[in-house]
C-alpha cells in the first residue's frame, strides 16, 4: 500500500478555470519547494504537458477507456513517486464523460478510484445563493466521491465574496480560495500550438505557468488545500512498474543489454508527443530512447534502428514539418530499408506525400487535407493483419482527434478496422501509420514487439505497399472522400493480444 498525497481539481463543467487552477497549484508547490506531480484525467496531451511543466516533472495522463479502470491506480501511484502532493486536474465537468458513461471513465469514477478528495473550481460571476444548492448537489450526487472544498473563480466584489462565503458556510463546506476577476490571468498558448510550447520550453510557456502560481498562490489557501489532500487515505495494491507490465504481459526478457537498438521517439527536450509511459516501457523492453524533434531537428539519432511519432504533436504544425526536408528524407530513408515506424495522429499525414498541397516524407502513397470539422473520440480498433505494433486480429481501445482527412483512407493493407466504420491507416513493410492514438501502458507487449522488430529482416516480398518509393504499387482508391467513423464512444477496453485459434 502507498499513502501519497493527492487532490482532483475538477468544475461543475468546462469553462470554470480548473486548468489554471490546478497547474497554478502545481507551479505555486515548487515555488514552495514542495515536489509535486501532474496528471490529467482522460487522453489530453496538452494539459498534461503544462501540468509537468508547472511541477517541473513530466505530467501524466489517466485514461480508464485507454488503459483499463484496473491500471488508474498503480499507473497513479507510479507517477506519484518521490512527490510531497499529487494534482489531478479533472475533464469537462466533475460528473460529465467524453463517452456518455461517466461510471467508466468520468472525472468522479476517476476520483473514486483514486480515493481523492475534489478540490471544486466554480465561476461565480453570476452567481449568489443558488451556488449553496449547486455545490450541495455535487456534493450528495455521489457517495464514493468527497467533495472536500470550494475555490471561487470570478468572484465581483468583497461584498458579493461574502454573500457567496456565508451561503456555503451555511452547508458547511470550506471555501479555500476566492479569485477575483482577473485575477486568473488567460496566460496559457492557445490550444492549437498543444504540447509543443512546453516540448520546446518557450520562455512564454514558462512565463504563463509561473504567473499561474503566484495567482494561486496570492488567492487560495495553500495550506488547507494541502491538508485536504493530505487526508486521502492508502491506495491498496502496488505501483505499475514498466519492467512488470511487460513481464506480466509477455512473459519474456527484456533484449540483452549488448543488442539494445536506438528507437527515437518524437518529442523535445520539455515532452514527448506521447504519454510518458511509452518512453519507459520501450526502455524495459530493452531499447535506448532517443528524442527526436521533427520540428528542428534535421537527422534522426545516430544509431537509430526504429521510430514512434506519437498522436501529441498538432496538425498546426504541418508546415514545419514540411519544411524539414532532411528529417523527412532520413525517415523516408529508415521505412524503405525496414526500420519499423509506428506513426499516430499527424504522424499518418507526415509519412504521406503531402499535406494540404506541402510535400511530407512520401513514406506513403496518401495525401491529406485540412477538414472543416475535428474527428473526435474512441475507438475499439482491431488490427487486420500482423505489424510491428501488433498481431492479425488483436484489439485495443485508442483515441483520435484530427481535421485530417487522408485520401485514401486506408491502403491495401489497412491499419485497424473498426464496427461501423471504414478500415484506417496504412500497414507497409515495418511501417504501422493510423491517425488512432493508444495508450501502451494499455497494452505493454506493444513496446516489446516494436524492440523486437528493430532485429528483424526486411521482408523478402512486402505487403502489398502504398509509399511513394519507385516501384511501389499504387493505393486502392478511397472509398469516400469523407471521414465517416463511427459514434464517439466504446462499450470495452481490451488490451491487445493474439487472434483466437
Amino acid at each position: 500500500m502507498t499513502t501519497p498525497s493527492r487532490l482532483v481539481v475538477s468544475a461543475p463543467s468546462s469553462g470554470h478555470g480548473k486548468t489554471a487552477v490546478a497547474v497554478g497549484l502545481l507551479a505555486a508547490c515548487a515555488a514552495r519547494g514542495v515536489p509535486a506531480a501532474g496528471f490529467k484525467v482522460g487522453p489530453d496531451h496538452t494539459d498534461a504537458a503544462y501540468l509537468g511543466l508547472a511541477a517541473g516533472r513530466p505530467g501524466r495522463n489517466l485514461d480508464p477507456r485507454l488503459v483499463g479502470a484496473q491500471r488508474i491506480a498503480p499507473l497513479f501511484a507510479h507517477g506519484a513517486a518521490g512527490a510531497d502532493i499529487s494534482i489531478i486536474e479533472g475533464a469537462m465537468g466533475l460528473f460529465d464523460s467524453l463517452t456518455g458513461q461517466p461510471e467508466i471513465d468520468g472525472t468522479a469514477a476517476v476520483a473514486a478510484a483514486l480515493r481523492a478528495p475534489v478540490l471544486l473550481i466554480v465561476d461565480v460571476a453570476a452567481m449568489g445563493h443558488s451556488l449553496a444548492a449547486l455545490v450541495h448537489g455535487f456534493r450528495m450526487f455521489d457517495e464514493m466521491v468527497h467533495l472536500g472544498g470550494v475555490v471561487l473563480n470570478r468572484v465581483a466584489s468583497p461584498r458579493h465574496e461574502e454573500m457567496l462565503r456565508t451561503a456555503l458556510d451555511d452547508i458547511g463546506m470550506p471555501v479555500l480560495g476566492a479569485l477575483r476577476r482577473g485575477d486568473l490571468p488567460a496566460v496559457l498558448p492557445a490550444r492549437a500550438q498543444g504540447p509543443v510550447p512546453v516540448a520546446h520550453r518557450t520562455v512564454e510557456a514558462v512565463r504563463a505557468v509561473r504567473r499561474l502560481g503566484e495567482a494561486v498562490a496570492n488567492a487560495l489557501d495553500l495550506d488547507r488545500i494541502m491538508a485536504l489532500a493530505d487526508t486521502a487515505p492508502a491506495l491498496p495494491g502496488t505501483p505499475w512498474s514498466p519492467v512488470d507490465a511487460l513481464a506480466e504481459a509477455t512473459g519474456e526478457p527484456p533484449v540483452p543489454l549488448e543488442t539494445r537498438p536506438v528507437i527515437a521517439l518524437a518529442g523535445g527536450p520539455g515532452a514527448p508527443y506521447t504519454y510518458v509511459e511509452t518512453a519507459e516501457l520501450l526502455a524495459a523492453a530493452g531499447a535506448d530512447v532517443a528524442v527526436v524533434d521533427p520540428l528542428r531537428d534535421e537527422t534522426l539519432p545516430p544509431g537509430t534502428r526504429a521510430m514512434m511519432i506519437g498522436a501529441g504533436l498538432p496538425e498546426g504544425y504541418a508546415e514545419e514539418l514540411s519544411a524539414n526536408r532532411r528529417l523527412c528524407a532520413a525517415v523516408a530513408k529508415l521505412a524503405h530499408e525496414g526500420g519499423p515506424i509506428v506513426a499516430e495522429g499527424i504522424g499518418l499525414p507526415w509519412l504521406g506525400r503531402d499535406f494540404d498541397g506541402r510535400p511530407m516524407c512520401g513514406v506513403l502513397d496518401a495525401s491529406a487535407t485540412t477538414g472543416a470539422q475535428t474527428v473526435a473520440g474512441y475507438r475499439e480498433a482491431t488490427a487486420p493483419a500482423t505489424s510491428p505494433l501488433a498481431p492479425a486480429g488483436a484489439r485495443i481501445t485508442g483515441y483520435k482527434q484530427h481535421r485530417a482527412i487522408v485520401a485514401p483512407r486506408a491502403g491495401q493493407v489497412p491499419a485497424w478496422t473498426w464496427s461501423g466504420g471504414n478500415p484506417e491507416g496504412f500497414v507497409w513493410r515495418q511501417v504501422h501509420a493510423s491517425q488512432l492514438g493508444l495508450h501502451w501502458a494499455g497494452a505493454p507487449e506493444i513496446a516489446r514487439r516494436l524492440v523486437v522488430a528493430t532485429a528483424l529482416p526486411v521482408p523478402a516480398t512486402p505487403i502489398p505497399a502504398q509509399v511513394g518509393m519507385p516501384g511501389s504499387p499504387s493505393a486502392p482508391a478511397p472509398p469516400s472522400p469523407r471521414e465517416d467513423d463511427p459514434g464517439e464512444a466504446t462499450l470495452s477496453l481490451t488490451a491487445v493480444t493474439p487472434p483466437k485459434s
